[in-house]
């Protein structure tokens, strides 16, 4: 019996550990009706919350960076004309911070003897109050950072520490980065988009 389980354990350290792979995004890629292949991505990204500036409790701010990159390649059938790469972030919010009141009240009251019936000896002013909060369902906020127009692909947009913030955000956040590609000829224009890997920040 022995020998069996340390048979089993040997295997078992030399069994190959699986290992959830590293979660990365992919680029966006399209071939339009007429021929042309779009393909958006990024590289070298990074994203970090810092504390901000404002230090309200309420305020989300990120120190971002990342290199984004738009092509057009192929053999369309149209004349292409340029277009356009737009990037920045997405900051999803759990719970939005709504309507804020102070409710309160005031009271007046006497008490003890009166000087010449008029005057009284005891005044006492009671004071009540409540902080109402009202929060609001989460809502996700479009950053944009910088729009690129190009004449010709490749075209690229590099960020290196960017400040980008959201205010009245009392929940969770979520950050994510986009790229949206826009390609353009005479009479239409195609659009393809990119998003970075979702964080919880």
């Amino acid at each position: 019996m022995f020998n069996r389980l340390a048979t089993l354990a040997a295997v078992a350290l030399l069994a190959p550990v699986a290992v959830a792979p590293l979660a990365s995004a992919e680029p966006g890629v399209v071939t339009t009706p007429d021929g042309w292949k779009l393909t958006v991505a990024a590289t070298n990204e990074s994203q970090l919350p810092v504390a901000p500036l404002t230090t309200a409790a309420s305020s989300r701010e990120y120190l971002v960076a990342g290199t984004f990159t738009g092509t057009v390649t192929g053999g369309g059938s149209t004349q292409l004309t340029g277009g356009t790469l737009d990037t920045g972030y997405q900051i999803g919010c759990g719970i939005e911070l709504g309507q804020v009141r102070l409710v309160g009240s005031i009271g007046l009251s006497t008490s003890g003897s009166t000087l010449a019936g008029i005057i009284p000896t005891g005044v006492s002013m009671p004071l009540s109050g409540t902080l109402e909060i009202h929060p609001k369902p989460g809502t996700v906020t479009n950053v944009s950072v910088d729009k690129k127009s190009f004449k010709a692909a490749p075209v690229r947009v590099t960020l290196k520490d960017v400040h980008i913030k959201v205010d009245g955000c009392v929940g969770q956040s979520f950050l994510r980065s986009y790229a949206t590609l826009t390609s353009s000829t005479t009479d239409t224009d195609d659009v393809v988009a990119y998003y970075g890997v979702t964080k919880a920040v």
